[in-house]
């Protein structure tokens, strides 16, 4: 087992707090690395746009953690990655009750390997799958998590 902790700052400052008038803007502080990263809501919900939303973080991390588990299979396996990129979109829907949830999260990676050992498509499709289902995050949301293979 492991912990993972955030701090998250906000002030209100010298504004009114009606809806429409306090700020959304807010710290993210991570003691483990000291990292900060500021960070706010979605323009659509009256955020800063040059700051990250919770929902882009949320899409982050989900392809982060693929990435970086993909990478695992793929060095158990005999692979060599030289390269992988990917840009994922996360697409906020209506629920059932019709609230706005993160639904579906597509990935779109595009791996490059080196190596006498180069993976096919299937072999590609696999390592992909495997990773899926070792990813801590993709196993701990009801989040659907798909991806859609760039050459």
């Amino acid at each position: 087992m492991s912990e993972h902790r955030a701090l998250l700052t906000w002030n209100r400052g010298d504004r009114g707090f009606t809806y429409k008038e306090f700020s959304r803007d807010h710290d993210w502080a991570f003691p483990r690395s000291g990292r900060s990263l500021e960070a706010s809501a979605a323009v659509k919900y009256l955020g800063s746009e040059d700051r990250v939303d919770p929902e882009e973080a949320f899409v982050a991390s989900l392809a982060s953690c693929h990435l970086l588990t993909f990478l695992a299979v793929a060095s158990m396996s005999g692979y060599t990655v030289d390269q992988y990129e990917d840009s994922p979109i996360g697409l906020l829907e209506p629920g059932p009750d019709k609230r706005p949830w993160l639904s579906r999260i597509v990935m779109h990676p595009r791996v490059v390997f080196s190596g006498a050992k180069l993976p096919g498509p299937e072999h590609l499709e696999a390592l992909h799958e495997k990773a899926h289902k070792e990813c801590f995050l993709a196993n701990s949301v009801k989040t659907e998590v798909t991806w859609e293979i760039r050459d």
